[in-house]
């Protein structure tokens, strides 16, 4: 089974860029997880509901139009579908859609960026502590694969020049232990296990100062999966010739 992430930073605007389709169907993958939809389904048509034999998902933010907002294409109906955590609070973003297959729960999850004042970094705080109740449910019932935006580089190696952000939300020391202690929990980083400590390997980049062309990057997008997994895990990689966002695709192979 493949896999594919991608935050497309405006899923219309990057569906109408030169390629996009031609990269979305080439990719011949399973699934496809996309992160800041910047859309609500309703205003969304064509292709982007129905893509050729995929089944297609949304979730949209209920506070605001043109933010944030995830979406799911399979090629498999799932069992069922749910669209956000199961707190009211915290489900107002379109920040999450959880389908469930015969084999294991899927879960698409655009994290909160913490940078716009101390408000927000709490809020991201509490939504990943949420989502760890939530993902510790689900994984009694059968084994996790969660991607997404985490918007958090977990280690040094996964930002260029780590030196410059040590007190910059993204790579705070109580943000990155997020992802430790999930990692401790046994949710596999699938890149890092399958790579090992590779370097230079990025998944976003500043729009700014030419960073994307000189690979000043941010590794925040991630595949982690429960280590019952581990014995299925055969690839993991980051598309970074793939130019449709400030992110790029990332991918995970399963043998399932």
């Amino acid at each position: 089974m493949k896999l594919l992430s991608y935050n497309v930073n405006g899923l219309r605007a990057a569906s109408a860029k030169d390629g996009f389709w031609t990269w979305f169907h080439s990719s011949r993958a399973d699934v496809i997880a996309i992160q800041e939809t910047k859309a609500r389904e309703e205003q969304l048509a064509g292709e982007l509901t129905t893509p050729g034999k995929y089944f297609s998902y949304f979730s949209s933010a209920a506070v605001k139009k043109g933010y944030s907002g995830v979406a799911v294409y399979t090629k498999s109906e799932p069992l069922r579908v749910t669209r956000e955590l199961p707190d009211e609070e915290l489900a107002q973003e379109g920040r999450l859609l959880h389908l469930e297959f015969n084999d294991f729960h899927f879960l698409n999850v655009y994290f909160p960026n913490g940078q716009s004042n101390s408000d927000r970094l709490d809020f991201k705080l509490r939504y990943f502590e949420a989502f760890r109740d939530y993902a510790r449910m689900l994984r009694r019932d059968k084994p996790v694969v969660t991607c997404g935006d985490f918007n958090i580089a977990h280690r040094e190696i996964d930002l260029a020049q780590p030196e410059l952000y040590e007190d910059i939300s993204g790579f705070l020391p109580e943000e990155r232990r997020i992802v430790t202690n999930l990692v401790k929990e046994g949710f596999l980083d699938a890149f890092r296990t399958l790579n090992g400590d590779i370097a230079e390997q990025y998944t976003w980049w500043s729009y700014r100062g030419g960073d994307r062309r000189r690979n000043l990057g941010w590794r925040i997008d991630y595949f982690l999966t429960s280590s019952e997994l581990q014995e299925k895990l055969i690839r993991a990689w980051i598309e970074p010739q793939i130019h449709f966002s400030d992110h790029c695709p990332i991918g995970l192979e399963l043998d399932l």
